[in-house]
C-alpha cells in the first residue's frame, strides 16, 4: 500500500523512520543534532507523545502515540480551523508537523554547509506497531541502533534520558512501565532485540 494514503490513526503508536536522499549524512555536528531534537519538541509534542528516539549521522528513529481524537479535534479548533477532516484530520495534522521539521532543518542545514535541494527523503516511513511486544522490541531496537558504539552511552538518542532524573517530554515512566521496571529495560535492552525492523 502507498505511504501516502496510510492513515495516521489516534491513539496508535507508530515508528516513525527517515533518512537523508541517498543515505547522505544529515547530521554532521552536534548542534544539528540538538537543532533537530528542538524542532521534534516544537513540533510533535503538540500531536503525540514521543516513547523513544535515536538520531544518526544519515537517518533516524522515533516511537510516538498519536493524541486523542479529542486532543488533535482540540488542537483544530485552538488553531482555529475550520474543520477535522481533509488537510485537519490527524494524519494530515501528524504529517504537517513533521513536514515542518524536515522543512526548517533542511532549510538550516543547507545554509550552514552551503547546499541546495532536498535533505531528507520524502514521505517519511512509518509501521503502525498493534502489539505490546513489538512495542517493545522496537524500543529496544531504537536505542540500540547506533553501530560500533556502546548504545547506552551514545548521546543522540533517548536511552539516557530515560535512564536519568532529568526533566524530559519524553514519556519516560510509561516507557519503563512498558518493561515492568527500570532493572528489566536496562536487562531487555543488553539483550537486544531479535525482531526484523
Amino acid at each position: 500500500m502507498d505511504i501516502r494514503i496510510t492513515s495516521i490513526e489516534p491513539d496508535c503508536f507508530y515508528h516513525i523512520y527517515n533518512r537523508g536522499i541517498n543515505g547522505e549524512v544529515i547530521f554532521t555536528s552536534n548542534r544539528n543534532y540538538l537543532f533537530f531534537l528542538q524542532k521534534i519538541k516544537e513540533n510533535l509534542l503538540q500531536v503525540c507523545d514521543i516513547y523513544a528516539y535515536c538520531l544518526m549521522p544519515n537517518h533516524f528513529h522515533l516511537l510516538v502515540k498519536i493524541k486523542s481524537e479529542t486532543d488533535l479535534q482540540n488542537l483544530v479548533k485552538f488553531q482555529k480551523l475550520d474543520k477535522f477532516e481533509g488537510l485537519h484530520s490527524p494524519q494530515h495534522i501528524f504529517s504537517k508537523k513533521i513536514s515542518n521539521i524536515f522543512n526548517s532543518y533542511s532549510q538550516a542545514f543547507n545554509k550552514e554547509n552551503n547546499r541546495h535541494g532536498a535533505l531528507i527523503e520524502s514521505p517519511f516511513k512509518r509501521k503502525l506497531i498493534s502489539r505490546e511486544d513489538y512495542l517493545r522490541n522496537c524500543i529496544i531496537y531504537i536505542h540500540t541502533n547506533p553501530e560500533n558504539t556502546d548504545f547506552s552511552t551514545f548521546p543522540y538518542s533517548s536511552y539516557k534520558s530515560i535512564l536519568s532524573k532529568s526533566e524530559t517530554a519524553l514519556k519516560r515512566n510509561e516507557t519503563i512501565e512498558l518493561f515492568d521496571d527500570l532493572e528489566n529495560f536496562i536487562l531487555c535492552h543488553k539483550r537486544g532485540t531479535e525482531y526484523e525492523f
